[in-house]
């Protein structure tokens, strides 16, 4: 069974794009680099064998003379910085217009009609805005309002806040789909809405990673269409359903953490899942071709977008002694590609993506090692995995 593995560690670019300043990011902006110089150095020895330290110099990671994979710096084609622009072009679609972002916040009649159509009575807020400072500073008016809180970024996504212990999170999930709706009929071409889920613990509002949710734009076509169309499957791994809308997907399973991924994905690669408790059809017969796709959110969510170095340094040595396992257990058939979506990094100052080239580190058993130089297009990713499978 032909299969490609990807593994996108989210926001971890290396070095800024030559429009970087057209996004308001700075030219220093290098996230890898950055958390490897802060940390003094990263011990990250499986991504080295892979090629990561000849692609440029990370502090800690080894050039090794006799890397096993290929590798590469790719050089984004879409306009924008966002989880689902990186995604959707590392699955073959561009996007020639950017998505559209509301640094004043969203226009009046947007949240009127959202008050409308979801009962919520108000919102709070509306206005670009860092999560976890929001939500620490709204709080108490959350639970004496009941109001959500909505905020954006200096991406694009309506995010909707609330304490579940107060409304029920099936009710915030329902706004979501409504918000969903909204943006879609009144063509505002916005990413993604976002269910931000918290709940009071320890006396401070904690957001509950596990129960988010992204309800995405859906793309055109990507290559996950491609291969569900061709009887394939297509397992995503944490947020990649919500990435795509489901578009592609024939299979998927949130995860609450990294390590929850990553064991997922072991799992996965060593036909230990149980594929028919996560299937959107039961009982289907699939091709020979598979992708195993996952989404390692913590290094943006948790670290990237709360200028913590410290704890992004972790979540990648963390991924780092996962890949061990990851590829000692891949077969002949098996070609895994590891790479980021866009950057985020936490040493700059402020709490947004930044706009940033990635790395592409690739490998297959048989593969010959070589280094791929700079590529403009994630969407040589979709190309390298369509010329494996099939």
């Amino acid at each position: 069974m032909k299969r490609a593995v990807i593994i996108v560690i989210d926001s971890c670019g290396i070095g800024a794009m030559e429009d970087c300043r057209e996004y308001n990011d700075v030219p220093e902006c290098n996230t890898l680099k950055n958390v490897c110089e802060f940390n003094n150095g990263l011990d990250l020895p499986n991504l080295a064998r892979l090629g990561l330290g000849k692609i440029q110099h990370f502090k800690g990671v080894e050039d090794v003379s006799n890397p096993i994979g290929q590798y590469g710096t790719l050089i984004e084609k879409s306009k924008g910085k966002d989880t689902t622009t990186g995604h959707w072009e590392i699955m073959g679609q561009v996007l020639d217009k950017p998505f559209a972002t509301f640094p004043d916040g969203f226009p009046d009649e947007l949240i009127e009609k959202f008050i409308e159509e979801t009962g919520c009575g108000g919102v709070l807020a509306n206005c670009p805005a860092s999560g976890t400072a929001i939500i620490e500073k709204l709080n108490d008016e959350h639970h004496a309002t009941k109001f959500p809180i909505v905020y954006t970024s200096a991406d694009s996504v309506f995010q909707i806040a609330l304490d579940t212990d107060m409304i029920p999170l099936e009710t915030l999930y329902k706004w979501c789909e409504i918000a969903r709706k909204i943006l879609d009929d009144g063509g505002y071409n916005v990413s993604r809405v976002i269910a931000r889920p918290y709940k009071i613990i320890d006396g401070k509002p904690t957001r509950i990673s596990k129960d988010r949710r992204d309800y995405s734009m859906v793309p055109k076509h990507t290559l996950l269409n491609d291969v569900k169309e061709k009887g394939g499957r297509v397992i995503g791994i944490g947020k990649i359903e919500d990435i795509f809308s489901k578009s592609g997907i024939t299979h998927a399973i949130h995860t609450g953490s990294n390590k929850e991924g990553l064991e997922l994905t072991l799992k996965a690669i060593r036909n230990q899942l149980p594929l028919e408790d996560i299937a959107y059809e039961k009982n289907k017969s699939y091709a020979d071709f598979d992708i195993i796709f996952t989404n390692l959110v913590d290094t943006d969510m948790l670290f990237g977008h709360r200028n913590d170095a410290k704890g992004y340094g972790n979540a990648l040595e963390e991924i780092d002694r996962y890949m061990s396992d990851i590829l000692s257990s891949l077969n002949e058939d098996d070609l895994l590609i590891v790479t980021a979506d866009h950057g985020c990094d936490p040493t700059v100052e402020g709490t947004d993506h930044t706009r940033e080239k990635v790395f592409l580190l690739m490998y297959n058993k048989q593969i010959q090692p070589k280094n791929l130089g700079t590529i403009t297009g994630f969407d040589c990713i979709a190309n390298f995995i369509k010329d494996w499978i099939f």
